[in-house]
C-alpha cells in the first residue's frame, strides 16, 4: 500500500484485537478509511467491512481492498494489468505537471503513468475493476516517487528509487467475507455515520491541521483524472484551497467529532487518536463517555517518516529542526452495554511499542 502519514500499520494487531474482542461482531464500519489498511485487515479476518472516505483516491483504495472480491475481479485484473505493462510511455498532463513543472517523478515514469491512465479511462470498466487497476498504478507510482512520503514537496535531488522503472503489480485482493460483501462509500463522515448500521465502528479522524487532500493531491488527480489547474511549486490542485475538512480546523474539531460520535449506529466504537491532536485525551474521553463505558489503550509509537528525515521547504531544502520523533497513540473502546465492552488481555511488550491498558 502507498506511503501514508497516519498509517496504522504498526497498530493493526491492537486494532484487530479490539474488534475481535466484541462478542458476535460481523460488520465493521471504517469511517475514515484512508488507505483501507485497517479495512483490508478486518476483511481478511472475515468481517463484512463498510469503508468510507470523502477523498476520491481513498475511495478507489476502498473499492479495491474492501468492496472488490478476489473471486470476481482477479482474472480480469490480472489480464488487464499484464496488458497495461506493455504500453510504451506517452507524455501528457501527468508528465508535464509532476515531472517537468515539478519533480515528483522521473519523466520516463511519468510518461508510462500518462499512457496507462489514459488507457484505463478509455476502457470504461466496471467500477470495482477500474479501481483495482487504479490502485495498481497508484502503488506502482508510489514505489518510484521522489518525496519523503508526502506530496507537499519533492526532494531537491532524485531519490534512488525514482530512477527505477514503473512496475504494475496486482493488488492483494481478498475473497468475500462469509457474512456478506463489503462496501466502499465516498461521503462526509457525519453522513456515512448516520446511514450505516453495524456492530463495530472504527474511527480514525484527522486530528490536526494536516490536510490529506493536500498531502496526497497527486493521487487525487490520478484517480479523478480531471487534469485540474494547479498552483505553487508542488503543483497542488486548486481545490486544495476550497475542499477543507472540518477536522482540520481546531475551533471546529471537537463539535464535529462529537456530532459524528453521536450519529454512529454501532454497538461498540473503536477510536484512534493521538497526543498531537486538537483536543486532549481527557477531553476526548468526556465526548466518548456520552456513548457508554470507555477503555483506553496507550501505544508509544514512532512519528511519520518525515519527522525522522527532517523538515523541507517547497524547494526541497532542509529547514528547521524536528522537535520529537515519537508520540503516543490512543485506542479508545466504547460500548453502551457493558456486555459489549471489550475485555482485552494485557498485550505483550514488543521492541517497537509498549501498550498499557486502562480500565
Amino acid at each position: 500500500m502507498v506511503k501514508y502519514i497516519g498509517s496504522k500499520r504498526a497498530l493493526l494487531p491492537g486494532i484487530v484485537q479490539a474488534v475481535a474482542s466484541v462478542p458476535n461482531a460481523r460488520t465493521v464500519l471504517d469511517l475514515f478509511s484512508g488507505t483501507s489498511r485497517v479495512g483490508h485487515a478486518l476483511k481478511g479476518r472475515g468481517y463484512t467491512v463498510i469503508a468510507n472516505d470523502h477523498n476520491h483516491y481513498a475511495h478507489a483504495l476502498a473499492l479495491c481492498y474492501v468492496q472488490a472480491d478476489r473471486e470476481e475481479v482477479l482474472p480480469d485484473a490480472d489480464r488487464l494489468i499484464r496488458e497495461l505493462r506493455t504500453l510504451p510511455g506517452r507524455p501528457g498532463y501527468f508528465t508535464e505537471t509532476f515531472c517537468i513543472r515539478s519533480r515528483f517523478f522521473h519523466p520516463k515514469n511519468g510518461e508510462r503513468i500518462d499512457a496507462i491512465r489514459e488507457e484505463i479511462a478509455a476502457k470504461c470498466l466496471p467500477e470495482e475493476l477500474e479501481a483495482v487497476l487504479l490502485v495498481s498504478l497508484m502503488e506502482a507510482a508510489d514505489r518510484v516517487d521522489s518525496t519523503t512520503g508526502l506530496q507537499m514537496a519533492y526532494l531537491k535531488s532524485w531519490a534512488p528509487r525514482a530512477s527505477k522503472d514503473l512496475e504494475l503489480r496486482v493488488p492483494e485482493l481478498l475473497p468475500r467475507s462469509p457474512y456478506g460483501k463489503g462496501t466502499a462509500l465516498c461521503s462526509e463522515a457525519a453522513e456515512a455515520a448516520s446511514s450505516v448500521e453495524c456492530d463495530v465502528a472504527y474511527l480514525d479522524p484527522p486530528y490536526n491541521q494536516h490536510s490529506y487532500l493536500a498531502n496526497y493531491h497527486i493521487w487525487e488527480t490520478l484517480v479523478m483524472w480531471d487534469k485540474p489547474p494547479t498552483y505553487g511549486v508542488a503543483c497542488k490542485r486548486v481545490d486544495c484551497r476550497e475542499r477543507r475538512s472540518v477536522f482540520n480546523s481546531k475551533p471546529r474539531f471537537r463539535a464535529a467529532l462529537a456530532d459524528v460520535i453521536r450519529r454512529v449506529r454501532a454497538r461498540v466504537l473503536v477510536v484512534s487518536f493521538n497526543n498531537e491532536g486538537y483536543i486532549s485525551r481527557d477531553d476526548l474521553e468526556q465526548v466518548l463517555a456520552e456513548r457508554g463505558t470507555v477503555r483506553v489503550i496507550e501505544n508509544e509509537h514512532a512519528r511519520y517518516v518525515g519527522a525522522k528525515i527532517g523538515i523541507y521547504n517547497p524547494d526541497g531544502e532542509k529547514v528547521g529542526r524536528v522537535s520529537h520523533v515519537r508520540n503516543t497513540e490512543f485506542l479508545f473502546l466504547v460500548a453502551t452495554d457493558p456486555a459489549d465492552c471489550p475485555s482485552l488481555p494485557k498485550p505483550a511488550v514488543t521492541p517497537s511499542a509498549q501498550l498499557r491498558l486502562f480500565g
